[in-house]
């Protein structure tokens, strides 16, 4: 078989974007890409992982590797693995029976001699994570699109959630946000409701003049439904100006997030233990003071010694110290790759 080129393939694969890096043992970065969405629910496994296998073999090539990849035969697989480990960290890897097929079928693919598929929470825990030392407790809540957390524990032991959505309990995270923000703005217009601001500032984000308007047009396609994220943004500015509503769904967001971490420190038995918060996704890493200082006070009061910590980096750097710890490169590679992202943030 040869020498594989690189250490790791690290992947972070999210709802909305991709990114790809070829990593050697000493925590450079080879080659880098960034492609779209990673959606196995909407458009099944198989057409999932053959658009991941798009946007690798870019990386590759930006590595200055060809290893026989085709972009236009997403199926194609390379002469040679490109990697020793792949730690692919995917969005909708919710269940460990997830992860189990996902990482089956990356296996076939041949991009590495071994792999290791976790959800995407997992490489935002592991960034907010030190690199030096043995391994750490520390739980992650992820809120952005979505809501989710993860724990783990310094012998091995991991607390999660189910996360897909209504289904399985949550609230919030931008997607959540904006449907509730909707849905008091509807019923504050047609009387059913508590009056409040929202019901004239979603639908003039968009130039409307009224919240029928706005619902007229998501229901008919005049404006797509993935704009609906642009709404979380007006909830915020409307809860920061003393909304009753807005600011009583933007402490709701908080109470979710606060009780998250603290029951998966509990499940953990990390409540009287000093440990890590890593917060990560768009909507806890803004610092919007109402939902930030709410937070802050409630992680306070249910688990004083734990510490909040946001991540704003891109969560392949994650994926990348998942890879670099399995390969056992210690403290320099991690500090190496964590400088490569250093200043750069998820969305960039």
């Amino acid at each position: 078989m040869g020498l594989t080129p690189a250490a790791a393939l690290a992947v972070d694969a999210g709802n909305s974007k991709t990114d790809v890096a070829l990593v050697s043992a000493d925590g450079t970065v080879l080659g880098s890409a960034r492609g779209g969405g990673f959606r196995p629910p909407e458009t099944g496994a198989g057409a999932a992982v053959a658009s991941l296998a798009r946007t690798v073999a870019r990386a590759a090539r930006d590595a200055g590797l060809d290893a026989g990849l085709d972009t236009a035969e997403p199926d194609a697989r390379p002469g040679i693995p490109l990697a020793g480990h792949v730690s692919a960290c995917l969005a909708n890897a919710d269940l460990p029976r997830e992860e189990r097929e996902l990482a089956e079928r990356i296996d076939d693919v041949g991009w590495g001699r071994t792999v290791r598929v976790a959800n995407d929470t997992f490489a935002i825990l592991r960034a907010g994570l030190p690199d030096d030392g043995p391994p750490r407790n520390g739980v992650a809540v992820v809120c952005g699109a979505g809501i989710n957390c993860a724990g783990v524990t310094a012998d091995g032991r991991v607390h999660r959630f189910p996360a897909v959505g209504r289904l399985s309990g949550d609230w919030g995270g931008g997607g959540g946000l904006a449907e509730e923000a909707l849905w008091h703005a509807a019923r504050a217009e047609d009387g059913r409701g508590e009056d409040t601001e929202l019901a004239r500032a979603l639908p003039a984000h968009f130039g409307l003049p009224s919240m029928y308007a706005l619902i007229e047009a998501f229901h008919l396609g005049g404006l797509p439904g993935g704009r609906r994220h642009e709404l979380v943004p007006v909830l915020f500015a409307v809860a920061a100006r003393g909304d009753a509503v807005a600011r009583c769904l933007v402490h709701r967001q908080a109470e979710e997030i606060a009780v998250m971490a603290s029951v998966a420190l509990e499940r953990l038995d990390l409540l009287g233990t000093e440990v890590p918060v890593v917060l990560g996704g768009g909507v806890a890493t803004a610092r919007h003071p109402l939902l930030h200082d709410r937070l802050l006070a409630l992680l306070a009061e249910r688990a004083p010694l734990a510490t909040a910590h946001l991540v704003t980096a891109p969560p392949v750097l994650g994926a990348g110290l998942l890879a670099l710890d399995r390969l056992g490169a210690g403290p320099v590679p991690c500090a190496r790759l964590r400088a490569h992202y250093a200043g750069r943030t998820a969305g960039a």
